[in-house]
């Protein structure tokens, strides 16, 4: 008997032409924003299925209707997204039609395409194994990296978000609601099946920890200090202190130069009134007794400046005359026993009881703390309104002196 020679599917005429056909077409159809259903995937798919194929034991006309299937199952993309499988189908049977396949076979190829659908049922034998090559993904190694490109093309195409979370929680779904049909499958895949489940696992437990994390900082309380509620608080000290420094320096500034400018105001006022001395005399001041107008002036100016800058300096005490009979000392928020101001009209029994009671709340050390910086900055704000006014009356009374001198100077010439 005569034998008809076969050729080997890798090898078949059909299936170079296939190859070709479909490169060509990703490479300028393919929308850029699928990440994942790729050329790489399509390539991938089909090296799969011709492993399941030889492990399966098929002959080489069904090994050949399984590539093809592979080759075109994700052709439709090219056109649309959701159900691309059918137009995969229109594609393929366009194809192969006009390179003269038989109608039997391309009917063979559409029908393992279809059962790519997730609604379609998986019966035959060739659709099974179609369908474990393309779920091929989930019982190998990169398959996480693939999971990221999944939702990378998910989020460009369909507009669906996940947090970390979710998509965690939608993988680890998939994997177990997932299963291999062909026994060819489940023994090329079910090693690393299992520890892609089990590692997803993990990344659940790890994502889920670190959401409660964020949970609890964001939802922190007084009974649960953290780290950024101290620096906060150290910083608002450091800034306070800084600021009240900064308004002491700049008092003592005005004290110093308003007390030079009244020494010498007097020194000619009590010349002038009190003595004709040589070098007064010399200098001229007493020979015009007008320009005693714009030196009053600058006197007054210099003494009202000075005035409120001294009262600017001078130390403030804030202190409460109740706090003796106040019977919750340490959580009082009007009460702050971290200033002596406070404390210092305690007898030592109830100062050691408020401070121990602080040191036993946290809501207590909170709340005396905040207590604190709040007459911090009330000090503060005196003190700059006081500063604000002493440089006021200081610019406005040379001013004065300035236009009174010139007016003195038209007068007399």
């Amino acid at each position: 008997m005569e034998t008809i020679p076969t050729l080997k599917p890798a090898k078949a005429e059909i299936i170079k032409k296939a190859k070709a056909y479909i490169s060509q077409l990703f490479e300028q159809q393919l929308p850029s924003r699928l990440v994942y259903h790729s050329p790489k995937h399509t390539a991938v798919v089909v090296k799969e299925a011709k492993a399941l194929a030889e492990a399966a034991g098929l002959d080489n006309a069904d090994q050949e209707a399984l590539i093809l299937a592979a080759w075109f199952h994700d052709a439709g993309y090219v056109d649309t997204y959701d159900g691309h499988e059918y137009r995969s189908m229109e594609i393929a049977e366009q194809w192969l039609t006009e390179h003269g396949y038989p109608p039997d076979r391309i009917a063979l190829v559409k029908d393992i395409i279809k059962a790519t659908h997730r609604d379609e049922p998986r019966e035959t034998e060739l659709q099974q194994l179609l369908v474990d090559a393309d779920m091929s993904n989930l019982g190998r190694e990169d398959f996480f990296a693939n999971a990221e490109l999944l939702r990378t093309e998910w989020e460009t195409t369909l507009g669906k978000t996940y947090s970390n979370t979710e998509w965690a929680e939608t993988q680890l779904n998939f994997l177990l609601g997932t299963k291999y049909y062909t026994d060819a499958a489940k023994e090329r895949y079910k090693e690393q099946f299992k520890a892609n489940i089990k590692e997803q696992r993990g990344k659940l437990k790890k994502t889920a920890k670190k959401k409660k994390k964020k949970e609890e900082e964001a939802e922190a309380t007084f009974a649960e200090p953290k780290r950024g509620i101290e620096t906060m608080f150290r910083t608002m000290y450091s800034n306070h202190m800084k600021l009240s420094d900064m308004a002491d320096k700049k008092a003592n500034m005005m004290i110093s130069l308003n007390a030079v400018l009244m020494s010498l105001i007097i020194t000619y006022f009590g010349a002038k009134l009190g003595s004709k001395s040589a070098a007064l005399s010399n200098v001229g001041l007493l020979r015009n007794p007008v320009i005693s107008i714009p030196m009053g002036i600058l006197l007054i100016t210099a003494l009202g400046s000075v005035v409120t800058a001294i009262l600017c300096a001078q130390p403030d005490v804030t202190s409460f005359k109740w706090l003796k009979r106040s019977p919750q000392i340490a959580t009082n928020r009007r009460v702050n026993l971290l200033f002596f101001g406070n404390f210092s009209k305690l007898s030592l029994d109830d100062f050691q009881h408020g401070m121990t009671e602080i040191m036993r709340q946290k809501d207590a050390l909170y709340t005396n703390m905040v207590t604190d910086i709040y007459y911090l900055g009330d000090v503060l704000t005196r003190k700059y309104r006081l500063l604000r006014l002493s440089y006021t009356i200081f610019m406005v009374g040379l001013i004065l002196t300035a236009l009174s001198f010139g007016i003195v100077l038209l007068y007399k010439s």
